[in-house]
Parts: structure tokens; sequence; C-alpha cells
């Protein structure tokens, strides 16, 4: 196991790159402690599975280093990093068996049979799968090959860390939470390094530790999952984490006093800036329908079981709102309040508000 500490990081795809258009990746500095669980959260394109590719080794930085434990590993090849790597689809031999499938990354070290006989038998167990260990793997369903590949990756015990690349994508959905459950009580039982790169959210919060937030090759948030929900320190980290996600309104900033549509409107403290774009951010858990507030008109009305959202129209801006009690039709007229404790002001994306004190 490692710290793994990305030091002034940053990658392009061209020769000669000359502005910050050009990087994959900008500049990141970033340290994982030592037996975390971690995620890489952002949308297709947004740099994630570049930069756990830099971590393996299957990429050289243009700028930066990369190190375990304070050793300098930039420029190592993946098999002189002790890593282990969990694809999107699993990488395992076929026409062999469970248990040697398991074996093969013990056996290809040379590991002494006895071991890697306990070992394989310990992770068969922890993965629910000590019934099918002589099972071709050409005869499981997707599900348990992809626990063949996890188990490839969990059965070293000498490794830095695991790295996870969206490992969850073939599998049928009613199987991800059951994987999901198994991953997080593995982490917990063997205490190593991972880090898990998605896209879906769910994944994300539900495996991690702490969440590192990506958009457009730069981090926009780290946090654990409440952290990221309670207080998005950016508008794209409101909008990416939630369902719905935060709404974000346009407004005005004067006096220390932020309005919507002429409005003034309680926030969480006081304002730190006002220059640029500015905006406010709520989540729809914190709007509700009252008796005064912003008046807007019901547009949608989405009874998902366990609560009720509530779409509605101020002027040509669109507020979500969760709603418990009655609910209101579609094209009726209702105020909306909005939790100050939960309302902040965003100044070209980022927070600019102050924390509420308790």
């Amino acid at each position: 196991m490692a710290k793994i500490t990305l030091d002034k990081l940053r990658h392009s795809y061209m020769p000669a790159p000359s502005q910050p258009s050009d990087y994959a990746l900008k500049e990141i500095d970033l340290s994982w402690r030592d037996g975390g669980a971690y995620a890489l959260l952002g949308p297709s394109g947004c740099g994630k599975s570049t930069l756990l590719n830099i971590i393996s080794g299957l990429l050289t930085p243009s700028d930066g280093r990369v190190l375990f434990d304070g050793e300098d590993v930039t420029n190592l090849p993946p098999d002189q990093r002790n890593i282990a790597q969990v694809f999107q689809f699993p990488v395992i031999y076929d026409t062999m068996s469970v248990y040697n499938n398991l074996a093969f990354p013990l056996r290809n070290r040379c590991v002494d049979e006895a071991r890697v006989d306990a070992r394989v038998r310990e992770i068969a167990t922890m993965l629910e799968l000590e019934d099918r260990l002589e099972t071709r793997a050409s005869h499981l369903t997707p599900d348990n090959k992809q626990k063949i590949s996890m188990g490839r990756g969990l059965v070293r015990d000498d490794v830095n860390v695991i790295m996870f690349d969206e490992p969850l994508t073939v599998i049928d959905p009613e199987l991800k939470w059951k994987l999901r459950s198994k991953l997080k009580e593995l982490h917990q039982k063997i205490a190593v390094t991972m880090i898990y790169v998605t896209h879906d959210q769910t994944e994300a919060l539900t495996f991690a530790d702490k969440v590192v937030v990506m958009q457009d090759g730069e981090i926009v948030q780290i946090g654990t999952p409440v952290e990221l929900f309670e207080r998005p320190r950016h508008t794209f980290v409101g909008h990416f984490i939630g369902s719905p996600g935060m709404n974000v309104l346009p407004c005005d900033v004067s006096g220390g006093l932020a309005s919507f549509q002429g409005q003034a409107l309680e926030l969480e403290g006081a304002i730190s800036r006002s220059d640029g774009r500015t905006e406010i951010g709520v989540r729809p858990e914190y709007v509700h329908l009252a008796d005064d507030g912003i008046s807007a008109t019901v547009r949608k009305v989405a009874d998902l079981g366990r609560h009720v959202v509530v779409e509605a129209m101020a002027g040509d801006t669109v507020i979500n709102a969760i709603v418990d009690g009655a609910v209101p039709e579609r094209g009726a007229e209702v105020k909306l309040q909005m939790d100050p404790r939960q309302t902040r002001l965003y100044a070209d994306g980022w927070i600019a508000s102050e924390e509420a004190q308790p």
C-alpha cells in the first residue's frame, strides 16, 4: 500500500502545448492517504481516465511528478509500480478455471503454491466464488466474470494501489448494487488504497470515502459524499451530483444583497465576492412551497415514489422543488421559498458566500 501524491501534474496529447486549452489535464496537486477509498468522478472527456493511466504508468505526464510514499515513480513502467488495475470489461482467461484465474497473478510472481492456495481461497470466499473455483470462466455470468477480474487485483497482498476504471459498466443494473456493496466490504477488510473511476455519481458516492470531482481536466472539488451534496464548491458539482441537480438561478448583487428577478434572497452568510457572473445555488431539497416567496408556474410534476419533484417556471428560469404533502397540479401558480442556510452565491461558477455558522 502507498500514499499517492500528484505534484504539479499536467498532461497534453499535443507535441508542443502552449496554452491551458491544449492540456487534457490542467495542473493537479493531490494526495491520497495510504489505505483510503477514493473515486474520480466526472463526465466523459473530463480527464479522469488520463489521470488514472498516469498513476498506473501507462502514460507519462507532460509535467509534474507521481510519488508513491514519497518515491518518484513518474518514469517507472507499470510493472515496477506494484499496482493492480480492473478495467471496464473483465480481463480474464476464459479457458481457465476460476481458481487458476485467481492464482495466475501470484504464480506469475513465483509465489509458493501453499500461499497461492490459501490466498485464492480467501479471496474466493470474500467474492462468494468459493463454490465455483473449478468452473471454467467462460461458463460464468458477466457479473461473476467481473468478480474474477476484481479478485485478480485483490489476490496480491503487495500492491500499492488497486485502480478500477468504470468496472460496472457492463453489469446489469440490478447486480450493480450488490457488486458495489461487495467492493466496499472488501476495502474495509483489506484496507488497501483503492481508486475508482466512474461517471456514475451513485457508484462514486456509495464506494468512496473521498470523491474527486473533475471537469475539463481540472479538479473542482474534493470531499466526502455529504460535503459534495451539502455544500458544492462549484455550480458544476451542484449540477452533477443530485437528482435532480442543484438549481442555479441568475442573480444581481448590490449593496451586499443578492436578488433574483428583483426579489432579495437571504443567503447562508456574507458575500465574499461579487465580480463576474453571479448566480444563486440551492438544491431542490431546500426549496419549499409557501404562502409567499418567488412566484412560479408549475410545468411538470414527477412522482418518484419516495418524493415528488415539482418543476416550476419563474419567468424563463426553471426551479425544481422536492415537496411533501399536497402536490400542485400542472399549470398551478405557486410561491417558492428557499432555506437560507442552504442558499448560496456563486461567482463565475465558484462559491462566493461564507459558510453558515452553527
